[in-house]
């Protein structure tokens, strides 16, 4: 073989070689991509569920990233245990149940972001209240003791300089019908109330009006927290197991949330095609309902912060102890 022959076949052979690098380099690229898998998600009527609805419809439109199977309950105690069961991989729960959860189970129950803020209202007719102050020497009707409503309502009233005990009747009902009911029925009355009940009794109550919203007064409060309703947390176990289909699922969760922002009208024909509430409500309610999506460092800062609020007033409202670090997910 001559020189000439030599060099033609070692030519040959480099652009082989290179040929062959770059195929096995599709093949690669190929394999990264995310494997599907089926998440079982659960969330509660109201605004817990609302951000979702965007992508619980991309789910059926078979345009989601993962299979999804969702399930839409009345209460926390129908997600709950089949949460720690397995049963469901990923929930939309109120903030201190995910801590509470995260205690009661070694540390098997995850947050993954904050998805709604503060949805309490202060509701009246016949009565003038511009103010916390407003509220001195007058009965307030009030859903959610012994849970954060309560601890929420209270914190806000004390850092205003109002003793919850004294310089106000707070009478707690068993549900918000009830204090609706009360306001049909009296030609005053003062509530406190959640979003969607409060566009619902402000649709059907002659005169009754929102006057304060908690969220805005939590916000003007010196600390490092926010007026958190209701967090998404996935099992531990799961996370761990599947942490791209994770990030998939955050990146299309928040998606969801802003659309539901900022397509109200859309978006309350959704919230009512999965069984959340009707259109009508969820149209005027979506606004005031604080649909967020906060991840990361900020959630923990924010969370964190919130659950220690809570802890101060009463320790068996995050399970008697402060979530550790690894409550809070940090991703791949």
């Amino acid at each position: 073989m001559n020189f000439k022959t030599k060099k033609t076949v070692a030519l040959l052979l480099a652009v082989i070689t290179v040929l062959l690098a770059f195929t096995f380099t599709g093949c690669s690229e190929k394999e990264e991509v995310t494997e599907r898998v089926t998440i079982k998600a659960a969330g509660l009527k109201g605004p817990t569920s609302m951000g979702l609805v965007k992508l619980m419809e991309d789910n059926a439109n078979k345009t989601a990233k993962n299979d999804y199977e969702f399930t839409i309950a009345g209460t926390a105690d129908e997600i709950t245990p089949k949460l720690i069961q397995g049963q469901f991989d990923i929930a939309a729960i109120p903030a201190n149940l995910a801590s509470v959860l995260y205690n009661n189970t070694d540390g098997q129950i995850q947050v993954l972001a904050v998805n709604t803020l503060g949805v309490l209202y202060i509701v009246a007719k016949g009565v003038e209240i511009n103010s916390l102050d407003d509220l001195k020497g007058k009965t307030v009707y009030a859903t959610g003791k012994g849970s954060t409503p309560e601890y929420g309502l209270k914190y806000i009233l004390s850092s205003n300089g109002i003793d919850p005990a004294s310089d106000l009747n707070i009478e707690w009902k068993s549900e918000p019908a009830e204090a609706v009911a009360l306001l049909s029925a009296a030609e005053t009355g003062i509530a406190m109330l959640p979003q969607p009940y409060v566009t619902v009794a402000c649709g059907s109550v002659d005169g009754l009006e929102i006057k304060i919203n908690l969220n805005d007064e939590w916000n003007k409060l010196d600390n490092d927290s926010q007026f958190i309703t209701s967090v998404l947390v996935v099992r531990k176990a799961f996370a761990e197991a599947h942490p791209e289909q994770i990030a998939d699922f955050l990146e299309e969760a928040a998606a969801s949330a802003s659309y539901i922002n900022a397509n109200t009208e859309d978006g309350a024909v959704l919230v009512e095609k999965y069984g959340i509430v009707a259109a009508a409500v969820a149209k005027n309610a979506i606004p005031y309902c604080n649909i967020t999506f906060i991840t990361g460092n900020e959630m923990k800062t924010a969370l964190s912060s919130y659950l220690e609020i809570l802890y101060n007033q009463k320790a068996e409202s995050v399970g008697s102890a402060l979530p550790g670090d690894d409550f809070y997910y940090e991703g791949q």
